[in-house]
């Protein structure tokens, strides 16, 4: 594994986004390993993430796009945190963009915020963590409906939970296959559970022999067959 990754789920693990219990996804799975990217909270974090997503973002797709589109809420910081790091990092400029929730009728005017999508803006979609891809086709019709050449290069996520999505291939694969799009991630949930099973981190042992039986459980359960 290379050292940036293992850097990640170090940082993850220092910023308490990477959780050990019992949790439930937003697809209503029953989890003892959580991801939740709320947590990163500081104008430090937040560089430091950038930076990791714009390592991930150029290793797989270059930087021969327009825009990063983030969506909202999770994705807002996400978008805008990974432009300002591939502008410091690589001096290339790229767009953020993020939707609003509701359309804005007054003053900037519209549902997206940040750089305009036009026809044939090439866009990488960054999110947080997908788990059965359900939040994909919410942000697809989005895009389109304000160019419908635009053009979707990638989609890049902090973790890859390595779950199944509607059928028997994880949500990444599905969401490829589907829409026609390669997908990637800064690390994996296999990467993490290698890096932390029975190896102290800062004097603790987070996943233990108890909680790595729980996990292995979950993924013979909802992991890709």
């Amino acid at each position: 594994m290379e050292r940036y990754k293992e850097e990640f789920i170090e940082f993850m693990v220092d910023c308490n986004v990477l959780k050990f219990g019992d949790f439930v996804t937003k697809s209503g799975r029953k989890t003892p390993i959580f991801v939740n990217t709320g947590f990163y909270r500081t104008g430090a974090q937040l560089r430091k993430l950038g930076q990791y997503y714009a390592r991930a973002i150029k290793e797989t797709y270059g930087l021969d796009f327009d825009i990063l589109f983030g969506p909202a809420y999770k994705g807002i910081p996400l978008s805008v945190a990974a432009s300002v790091a591939i502008s410091e990092l690589y001096d290339k400029e790229i767009g953020y963009c993020s939707n609003r929730k509701e359309v804005k009728d007054h003053g900037d005017k519209g549902i997206l915020l940040g750089t305009p999508i036009e026809e044939n803006s090439r866009i990488v979609i960054i999110e947080d963590v997908t788990t059965a891809g359900t939040s994909i086709g919410e942000t697809l019709p989005i895009i389109k409906e304000q160019a419908a050449s635009a053009k979707v290069c990638g989609l890049v996520v902090s973790v890859d939970r390595m779950e199944r999505g509607q059928g028997e291939k994880s949500a990444l694969q599905e969401i490829s296959e589907v829409y026609g799009f390669p997908t990637t991630a800064i690390v994996t949930m296999a990467e993490v559970v290698e890096h932390l099973y029975n190896r102290p981190y800062n004097g603790k042992v987070y996943i233990d022999d108890t909680l790595k039986a729980a996990i292995d459980a979950y993924y013979e359960q909802w992991g890709v067959k």
